[in-house]
């Protein structure tokens, strides 16, 4: 691993060992084994956190050189992010969708809350605790929407990020005999 420039280097003993098995697509479009993207995606975070702005793959086989899988093993790679930069995109949309659900229900509710609060009547005692108790449930009910809208979409987004970085970063293919 070259840290210096933006190198992700992952080393296999054949190309079978990238991709999951259990996949019944076509080569250049299979899922990437767990362990492989999870190696590639780690390495892609640790330097993008050292301020890396560029990102490289290279991909190790040990066996003799075929030519006829550097090109597929590339492609196959690059899809496979760009698939998963997609899904995760979707995730976010859906995600906001949901959080501006959440939105105008959490409004909803904190409207019928402060309404019912104000039908009680009286000061003092068990009123004033009612009263308080269904402010306290109408914010509570803006929980989720807040949770969603300040902190929850962050990681998607870097994670969408991320996957497109790595679709479109270059990918070398070399033989270790």
């Amino acid at each position: 691993m070259d840290v210096a420039d933006g190198l992700i280097e992952l080393q296999v003993n054949d190309v079978g060992q990238l991709f999951n098995t259990m996949d019944p697509s076509p080569f250049h479009e299979r899922d990437l084994d767990h362990d492989a993207e999870e190696f590639i995606v780690s390495w892609a975070r640790e330097l993008r956190a050292q301020g890396q702005a560029n990102l490289r793959l290279r991909v190790v086989l040990h066996h003799p050189a075929d030519t006829a899988v550097t090109a597929p093993v590339g492609q196959s790679l690059r899809h496979y992010f760009s698939y998963r930069a997609e899904v995760t995109r979707r995730e976010l949309q859906e995600l906001l969708r949901e959080g501006r659900t959440a939105l105008g229900i959490g409004r909803a509710f904190l409207a019928v809350t402060l309404a019912l609060r104000g039908l009680i009547p009286g000061h003092g005692g068990w009123s004033d605790g009612v009263k308080e108790g269904l402010t306290i449930c109408g914010w509570v009910g803006r929980w989720k929407p807040i949770d969603i809208h300040l902190y929850r979409w962050r990681p998607l987004r870097a994670q969408a990020l991320l996957q497109a970085r790595l679709a479109a970063c270059p990918v070398e293919v070399q033989f270790a005999a």
